[in-house]
């Protein structure tokens, strides 16, 4: 993200469960923060009975990427079935190239096919 390569960052936890890694590795975002590199929202949501943090850091300018990848998610949240087209989405609003993604989605399809 610093390089500006990837435009937004994703991190999802259950709270009660919580390292201090992930606090500390947070924290680093949140410096970025505070010098105007990267925005910050931080989502607390309930699902399947437990409290989950969900917290997005992007860039200046891709604050979109986040109400789209809380759209894309409140999608599964409402039970509709992840398909690779959602695993595209959610890929492309984290910056990846479509190269990457074709990859990543053939490699998706042939563990499940193996499973």
């Amino acid at each position: 993200m610093l390089r500006g390569v990837k435009p937004l960052a994703y991190f999802l936890n259950v709270v009660a469960s919580e390292f201090g890694f992930n606090i500390r590795y947070w924290r680093m975002f949140d410096r970025h923060v505070a010098a105007g590199r990267f925005v910050k929202r931080e989502v607390f949501d309930v699902f399947t009975n437990l409290e989950h943090r969900s917290l997005f850091y992007a860039l200046p300018g891709h604050e979109w990427r986040i109400d789209a990848m809380l759209a894309l998610l409140n999608e599964l949240r409402q039970g509709k079935a992840w398909s690779d087209d959602h695993e595209r989405r959610f890929s492309e609003l984290l910056g990846y190239e479509d190269w990457q993604i074709d990859h990543w989605l053939s490699y998706r399809r042939t563990r499940r096919a193996g499973a």
